[in-house]
């Protein structure tokens, strides 16, 4: 394909998917910057509940974790129509073991660092507080919310690391430009956190993008964002209402 048709699509990819999120999660910022509340005492709540029912409110849950996830087979699709497939993505061959302890180590370098840097940005007054979970204690709680950061997991690491990295690379941009490209893009769509939100995953970009520069494997990055949002929201659920520094 020509680069023209590459940066096409990769503009129409980003367009029905997070690119289009970046741009609400802006308005987003813009919005709560505009109203006399503080930033540090506004909320963004994750994982809302969708109905009154609970029936009604699991269908909600699924039927949009399971339409999240088509822009990340969607860019599966085109990289394998290009002739580079699963294997340009790291899928193939298996490595599960590299994968999962790769991934485990990369949750607790981001993770750590990550919790104290929002501590600090609500401290600034320049970060919401995130409500992490907004489900009502119903017996499914617990499996959408691991459903919902594996949804997270994949479409933000296939799209934002794999497909973009490598169709910036096709096109001929630089190495730095690509890593800025990607690690900014994954900051905007958190703007509606704040901008702790906006640096503390701007600098986790940074990370996954040089991680996936350096072994071509996207599935230690899958795992390690499903552990940090995992980890996010079941322990929103369980505890977070009590502990009065999440607050």
């Amino acid at each position: 394909m020509s680069r023209r048709t590459l940066r096409n699509e990769v503009l129409l990819v980003l367009g029905v998917s997070l690119g289009a999120s970046a741009v609400y999660s802006l308005l987003e910022l813009l919005r709560r910057l505009s109203v006399a509340t503080p930033l540090s005492q506004q909320a963004s709540q994750l994982n809302q509940s969708q109905a009154s029912n609970h029936w009604l409110d699991l269908t909600y849950q699924l039927v949009g974790i399971g339409f999240a996830l088509v822009p990340a087979l969607l860019a599966v699709h085109l990289l394998d129509r290009g002739n580079d497939g699963p294997a340009v993505l790291g899928f193939t061959p298996p490595r599960l073991g590299f994968d999962l302890g790769s991934g485990a180590g990369l949750f607790v370098l981001i993770g750590v660092p990550g919790l104290g840097l929002y501590l600090a940005a609500r401290a600034l007054g320049i970060n919401t507080t995130v409500e992490a979970s907004g489900l009502p204690d119903v017996w499914w709680r617990y499996p959408v919310l691991l459903l919902s950061a594996l949804q997270n997991a994949a479409l933000e690491e296939i799209v934002v690391v794999g497909y973009l990295v490598t169709r910036l690379r096709q096109v001929g941009w630089g190495l730095p430009a690509v890593i800025a490209a990607s690690a900014l893009l994954r900051g905007s769509y958190h703007l509606y956190q704040g901008f702790g939100g906006f640096l503390g995953n701007a600098v986790m970009g940074v990370i996954f993008v040089l991680f996936f520069l350096r072994y071509r494997r996207v599935g230690p990055l899958v795992f390690a964002h499903f552990l940090l949002d995992a980890v996010a929201f079941v322990g929103y659920a369980t505890v977070g209402r009590h502990l009065s520094f999440l607050q």
